[in-house]
């Protein structure tokens, strides 16, 4: 299916959906890309769902396609709206059902050339010690109404459970802790599912990988991220709320398409289904999202820990003598309440993220204090045998994209399709040829994975960049990548 409807050119980075495609769009489209960008673009559905997401009712300012936009549930994955707080609604299909999967990266003092000759060990130790693949399940359970405190805190708990450094949280969004959870929002089979995935890397495009900085493009910007030299070490880590997440999504998208009639919205597609923000379903799903945020951050302290100590056993020193710290934790397929001015008004908003990434320009009061000077580093992985980037929140992105930007690559085919297409052999002899060791709990993890399977990640944050939405400060390469 090859998308038709209407682009206008704005510049060579911005497109726009005319308002009058649709009868029931309320505002205008404005699209990412540039012209090879669109040609792939236009290769499903995901404009038409991009067109949709402008007829939410209560929507503020334009709704945004990223340039990793791609077919998604109800929203496009890569599709961003600001919701007002007073007349918005909220929509699980605009957050995705991976609620807050994001990414984290740790600098280490290590050099490419130090790393080599273990990194069969490393990768082998980080899979005995973190768990992946469908319905893996970690070592740390969290029986009775411990489930409730790790929704209730997040990363907080884990810390307080021994598993990182107070100095974790400080380069965790929202400190690794949403004020706004409540536990007891979230389904009892949420937490069944939730209980025993703690620290599991799950499957998917989920991965863990072994990076060694490629090029810095800003050096002065990269040292206040800890990255110091080309050749150094890095670890990048993609996950999110496991199938608690999953649970939240289903269960009040459910609740969600049997009040719409009530509330007597009539959207271009069912799976936009959504609530009066200050509704009793809207306020109990925001709640219950918080929460499963919170599952998120937990998950991805805990496998920060199970890195820390892979690294200590393979190169036999501790992880702080490794210089094994946090670069930054980014969340994306979750809602914040931000406030941004939207025709010459402030406003307070919930912005909807799927598929997107926070991306705060320097002096912007919501970045950690240590970044504040220079802006909030954004982590955004490509496919697992190019490469990802180490970007900063730029300015633009306050003014016209709600402090957001792209969050990967994209998906250029299917699952299935990539399944069909590809052989593990072939996936394989390619990435031994460009240095990578892979390691995968299944066949179908490769296949599904398959470079090939994904956008050129170098163009997506060119087109962020030259937009002005996130600036590139560094691009890393894998050496060892880990799969569920």
């Amino acid at each position: 299916m090859v998308w038709t409807g209407p682009l206008n050119k704005i510049d060579d980075y911005r497109w726009e959906i005319p308002r009058n495609y649709k009868e029931c769009m309320r505002t205008s489209t404005v699209v990412y890309a540039d012209e090879k960008m669109l040609e792939t673009i236009r290769q499903d559905n995901a404009l038409e769902q991009a067109a949709n997401i402008a007829c939410m009712p209560g929507i503020l300012g334009k709704a945004l396609a990223m340039p990793d936009i791609h077919w998604g549930y109800g929203f496009p994955i890569g599709g961003i709206i600001a919701e007002s707080a007073e007349e918005g609604v909220i929509s699980p299909g605009g957050l995705g059902f991976d609620i807050n999967c994001g990414v984290r990266m740790v600098r280490s003092d290590l050099t490419v050339d130090e790393l080599r000759p273990k990194i069969k060990e490393l990768m082998e130790t980080l899979f005995s010690l973190i768990p992946c693949g469908v319905g893996s399940e970690g070592s740390v359970s969290a029986k009775g109404s411990e489930i409730d405190r790790v929704l209730d805190e997040g990363a907080e708990w884990a810390v307080e459970k021994g598993y990182g450094w107070s100095d974790d949280l400080e380069v965790t969004e929202e400190q690794g802790r949403y004020d706004a959870a409540d536990s007891s929002k979230v389904s009892t089979k949420a937490k069944q599912r939730g209980r025993n995935q703690i620290g599991t890397l799950g499957s998917g495009n989920h991965f863990l990988e072994v990076d060694r900085v490629d090029t810095i493009f800003e050096p002065e910007i990269a040292k206040s991220f800890g990255i110091e030299r080309e050749g150094q070490i890095v670890v990048t880590v993609h996950c999110g709320s496991r199938g608690l997440g999953h649970q939240v999504a289903t269960d009040y998208l459910k609740v969600m398409e049997e009040k719409m009639k009530e509330y007597g919205f009539d959207l271009p597609d069912r799976q936009l289904a959504c609530a009066p923000i200050k509704s009793k379903e809207g306020q109990e799903y925001f709640a219950a999202m918080a929460a499963a945020t919170n599952f998120g951050w937990a998950n991805r302290q805990l496998i920060l820990d199970g890195i820390r100590k892979a690294f200590s056993s393979v190169f036999h020193r501790d992880a702080e003598a490794l210089g094994l710290r946090m670069v930054y934790d980014v969340a994306h397929n979750i809602a914040k309440v931000e406030e941004y001015e939207v025709d010459g008004k402030r406003q307070k908003a919930y912005i909807h993220r799927k598929g997107a990434t926070r991306a705060l320009p320097a002096g912007h009061p919501l970045i950690p204090p240590k970044y504040r000077d220079v802006g909030q580093p954004v982590i955004i992985p490509g496919d697992m045998g190019s490469a990802s980037y180490l970007l900063v929140g730029w300015k633009n992105s306050i003014k016209e994209s709600f402090g957001s930007t792209c969050h990967g690559a994209g998906r250029l085919l299917s699952r299935s399709a990539a399944t069909k297409r590809y052989t593990e052999k072939e996936v394989r002899k390619k990435m031994a040829e460009r240095g990578i060791y892979l390691k995968s709990a299944t066949v179908e993890g490769i296949l599904e994975e398959a470079p090939g399977a994904y956008k050129n990640i170098d163009d997506v944050v060119r087109i962020t960049h030259e937009a002005g939405l996130s600036h590139m400060v560094a691009r890393v390469v894998p050496v060892g990548v880990m799969k569920g």
